[in-house]
């Protein structure tokens, strides 16, 4: 895998291409000069020999044409002279030459035993040409030694007539030629060898100088991937690789801003979703949660959001999600609750979600955002606030239906009769009492929702003021024979409180007691302290209880657990309101335990301080 990746880079198939160029600008180059070259010392071989066999035709011509008319010895004569004359012109080049005459016998030649060769027809085409008067006569044979030769043959005629009387046969090795043919192939062989071996090492240098900036740019590159945007890529030139250079460093700066700025805004964006009070959740075109902040997490209980579906999440129709999704709705109010304690209004929260669609031009919608904002308490408050207005009207309309309907049956006529005229006048008087009481209560708990009630704090015995409040309420404990009982630490000797304020929560909470509790039960008054800086204040009694089921309302205001006793009792429904109030007023809070049938304790804690809020 590394060779072949060795060979994928820019460098090698740089050397690469510039070694296939020379080669093949070698290769044309050589066989053009070699067979130049060729051609050349074949031509300047054969026009060599032609001249030669120009000449000897010549010189042979005047023997050979009066060879016939001689007589015997003069034709001795006169071939032993050509024979002559061709050993001492042909011997040292090597060449066969052959004079024949004009039957085609040989009368002279250049070997040197001529007596197996004189006299002898030659039958060779060529001979057989020339003696007919054709001058062009020439071919290459191979003989049985694998020689290449040159054959050329070339009539002889005498001047007077122009007739044929002969012919001049020559064969010439043609192996020096050819030697000389290889040694220039060698020769170029060795220069093209020679020639790579430089351009390659040139190749090689030269495309390093390509490289080794394109090399600087890949690392750059690399390093800018991961992050680093401190390097610079090193300008070597004004070429277009210098100038590739300084685009690339400039793209860094741009981007290394383009960065900081996206991270910036990804960080200022990431704050603002983690310090919202409302949830945010963003999903993609097909409902899958891409985007969530910590609160969004917190309203709807999960753990992560990651890989979640959006309506799953949010446990509505997929339908619904879809109108939402496409712009159809905005908002949707959800209800979200612990099955477990589906009947307790504090187990069920109500979110309010607002639905965004994302739009990417030329894509529509490509996904949605979901804005969720806990109106639980909001719900509460209206509900609360619905439930409060209902149960003044109540509270209202009662007495003054009674009051109305006595008025009239003394209007009718029972005016007249005193017994029964008392009796209305004193119903009639006891329900505006209710009225009254009624009204003070609500206007005394506006006064504390306001904070227009200020405190009076002065430093009161704790133990005294357990105290008073028995006396004020021994007259009904003794109708009821309940025994009253007070348990203070001896350590606790006073508190800096307002003493009417906390006196109406205590007057409350033993009445109160005494109403549920039974003939020949039981109340205790304790105080004790809680902690250096707290104490607490419990009033217990042995009464019928509160069910379990109503603990957690028990300090509404109207709320009443058994409403038509409680009504008869005199109450009002707002007491315990009130006594809470009081208590947050002085920082300080209010519990209450019961079981049914066996009692009810109520403990409020109040700070003890002194004078500006310093520990007693």
């Amino acid at each position: 895998m590394s060779g072949r990746r060795f060979f994928r880079t820019i460098q090698v198939k740089l050397v690469i291409i510039y070694l296939l160029l020379i080669l093949v600008a070698m290769q044309l180059i050589g066989v053009y000069f070699i067979s130049t070259v060729k051609a050349s010392l074949t031509d300047n071989f054969t026009t060599n020999l032609k001249e030669q066999a120009d000449i000897l035709s010549k010189l042979a011509a005047k023997e050979l044409s009066e060879k016939p008319n001689s007589d015997s010895e003069t034709d001795t004569n006169s071939t032993e002279d050509l024979s002559l004359v061709v050993r001492n012109l042909f011997s040292i080049s090597g060449t066969e030459v052959q004079v024949l005459d004009g039957n085609g016998r040989v009368v002279a030649t250049s070997l040197q035993v001529p007596e197996s060769y004189i006299g002898k027809k030659n039958t060779s085409l060529a001979v057989s040409r020339a003696l007919t008067g054709i001058s062009d006569n020439e071919e290459e044979i191979i003989d049985e030694n694998g020689i290449r030769k040159k054959v050329i043959a070339l009539p002889v005629t005498y001047n007077d007539n122009d007739k044929v009387v002969g012919a001049v046969y020559m064969v010439a090795s043609m192996d020096n030629l050819y030697d000389t043919v290889n040694r220039v192939n060698q020769i170029f062989f060795s220069g093209t060898i020679i020639a790579l071996g430089l351009t390659g090492i040139l190749g090689i240098l030269l495309a390093h100088t390509i490289t080794s900036p394109i090399q600087g740019l890949t690392r750059q590159a690399a390093a800018v991937a991961d992050g680093k945007f401190d390097l610079q890529v090193p300008v070597l030139g004004d070429d277009e690789i210098g100038r590739l250079s300084l685009a690339f460093n400039d793209m860094t700066i741009r981007l290394k801003e383009a960065l900081s700025v996206n991270e910036e805004e990804n960080e200022k964006l990431a704050s603002i979703l983690s310090n919202m009070s409302d949830g945010v959740i963003a999903a993609d075109e097909n409902g899958k949660v891409i985007v969530w902040n910590r609160r969004s997490q917190e309203m709807l209980d999960v753990r992560t959001c990651e890989g979640c579906n959006l309506p799953d999440l949010l446990g509505m129709p997929e339908q619904k999600f879809q109108e939402l999704q496409m712009g159809r709705e905005q908002t949707v109010i959800l209800s979200r609750g612990d099955d477990e304690d589906a009947g307790s209004d504090d187990a069920e929260g109500v979110l309010r979600v607002t639905f965004t669609p994302i739009h990417r031009r030329d894509k529509g919608i490509t996904g949605t955002i979901a804005v969720l904002q806990d109106v639980t308490e909001q719900e509460k408050l209206e509900q609360s606030r619905r439930q409060f207005v209902a149960n003044v009207s109540h509270e209202l309309r009662t007495p003054l239906t009674t009051i109305k309907s006595y008025a009239e049956a003394l209007n009718d006529g029972a005016l007249d009769e005193r017994e029964l005229s008392e009796r209305f006048v004193g119903v009639i008087r006891n329900e505006t009492e209710r009225m009254i009481r009624l009204v003070t209560d609500l206007l005394h708990l506006s006064r504390l929702d306001s904070n227009q009630a200020p405190l009076r704090r002065r430093k009161t015995n704790v133990h005294e003021m357990l105290d008073e409040v028995a006396d004020r309420f021994s007259f009904q404990l003794r109708q009821k024979s309940i025994r009253a009982a007070i348990v203070v630490d001896r350590d606790l000797k006073s508190a800096w409180l307002d003493r009417d304020q906390i006196d109406q929560v205590l007057d409350n909470l033993i009445s109160n007691a005494i109403k549920y509790t039974l003939e020949s039960g039981s109340i205790e008054l304790s105080a004790h302290k809680q902690d250096t800086a707290t104490i607490a204040i419990s009033v217990k009694d042995t009464g019928i209880g509160i069910p379990k089921k109503d603990l957690s309302r028990i300090f509404d205001r109207f709320y009443r657990v058994d409403k038509a006793r409680s009504r008869n009792m005199g109450g009002t429904g707002l007491g315990l309101s009130i006594a809470r109030e009081i208590v947050k007023a002085h920082g300080g809070t209010v519990s209450l335990k019961s079981e049914l049938n066996v009692g009810t304790t109520v403990t409020f804690t109040l700070p003890a301080l002194q004078g500006e809020g310093e520990t007693a």
